[in-house]
């Protein structure tokens, strides 16, 4: 409900990350990746789509159950798994290409936890595998300290949504994000109210800890560059490290 459309929202950030990762996979064109904190499904199913071998993972029961019937509505295989991507011990499969953790996954995780999902993730991961992961862009974001994301109107007379967030500023690090979604059914308006707690990683932090957790080759792109709406980190997995 927070895209316009999300089908389209789908393939596109599929074609962006498929790019990214045939690019540095040249001679592979149906690569494993591990979705581990797959949220609503937007980027496993676009994987899928683009026609990877995709095993998606994460902490929501709920999420898990809608993932699977959006698969299958669009005829898309796709392994999915509850787990906390802290750990990833429900996940059986080894030996991916990818592990990806995508739309601001890593900052709902204390600094500890940040280390955990990175050596979990290592562990999912074939010798020279890729880990990837998008965050927002708190390098710049600190120097402003919104409070507001104005509100978006999707959609046509008597389906409208709006959709608008307040961010609630716990200490100088973190923050509560209030997700407000309200939707018109005919002449009847729905609200609803979502609560995430973040806290900023600077891009320095992640990179440190990549480094720290045995990776290399550690890696931004920024929305310029790659046409996704978040910085991606890209980082290959060394184990002799």
């Amino acid at each position: 409900m927070i895209f316009e459309d999300w089908d389209r929202t789908v393939d596109r950030q599929g074609k962006v990350l498929d790019k990214l990762l045939t690019e540095r996979f040249p001679n592979q064109h149906r690569l494993k990746i591990l979705d581990c904190a797959f949220g609503i499904g937007t980027q496993a199913l676009g994987f899928a789509k683009s026609g990877h071998t995709v095993t998606g993972s994460d902490l929501s029961e709920a999420a898990v159950v809608r993932a699977r019937n959006e698969a299958r509505i669009r005829n898309l295989e796709i392994s999915f798994v509850v787990s906390d991507m802290t750990s990833m011990s429900e996940i059986s499969g080894r030996n991916f290409d990818a592990v990806v953790a995508m739309d601001n996954a890593l900052p709902h995780l204390t600094g500890e936890q940040v280390r955990s999902a990175l050596r979990a993730s290592a562990s999912k991961l074939a010798q020279n595998g890729m880990f990837i992961a998008s965050i927002r862009n708190y390098d710049e974001l600190l120097k402003r300290r919104p409070t507001v994301q104005p509100p978006a109107f999707y959609g046509r007379q008597g389906t409208r949504r709006i959709v608008h967030q307040v961010w609630d500023w716990i200490d100088e690090m973190k923050y509560i994000v209030h997700l407000y979604i309200t939707q018109q059914s005919n002449q009847r308006w729905t609200a609803h109210h979502f609560v995430s707690e973040y806290r900023c990683i600077l891009r320095s932090e992640l990179s440190n800890e990549l480094d720290s957790a045995g990776f290399r080759d550690v890696q931004w792109l920024m929305p310029s560059e790659t046409g996704y709406y978040q910085p991606i980190v890209l980082a290959r997995w060394n184990s002799a490290s």
